[in-house]
């Protein structure tokens, strides 16, 4: 006799399968701008998609850094696929933030700076990025 089971055996909430519960949802209304260019810029400069995804997202000569930061993936690492682990921003006028990252991938730590800014539309835009140098995840000494 065969068992008509809705979801596998021991699971014992009620989502469907490709579901995420809402407390686990990024979206760009939940995540501070700076949080959410920090995703974006990593996405690009980790090679997983492409520069002119960022098109609508900058303004001035962050495009032109990041076409040429991009081509050589500065943020790819071998094994370990890239993640922003802390993002810290800081509002030194109306309508800028300059923002810092730090990105690991495995025991790789790199730094990540750029600085957002509101347009007349109220839209924010990356205005300038930079990077940082390679270092350990492990503690000098």
């Amino acid at each position: 006799m065969s068992v008509n089971r809705t979801r596998p055996a021991g699971r014992h909430d009620r989502r469907g399968p490709g579901t995420v519960p809402p407390q686990r949802m990024r979206t760009p209304q939940r995540m501070r701008p700076h949080q959410w260019f920090a995703e974006r810029l990593l996405a690009v400069l980790s090679g997983q998609r492409p520069v002119h995804w960022m098109l609508g997202h900058t303004i001035g000569e962050a495009y032109d850094q990041l076409a040429e930061l991009a081509p050589g993936t500065p943020l790819r690492a071998r094994g370990a696929r890239p993640v922003v682990r802390q993002c810290h921003g800081a509002q030194p006028a109306p309508g800028v933030v300059e923002a810092c990252a730090s990105i690991a991938a495995g025991e790789q730590v790199r730094a990540m700076a750029f600085r957002l800014e509101q347009g007349p539309d109220l839209r924010w835009r990356c205005a300038a990025v930079e990077l940082g140098g390679a270092t350990s995840g492990r503690p000098v000494g």
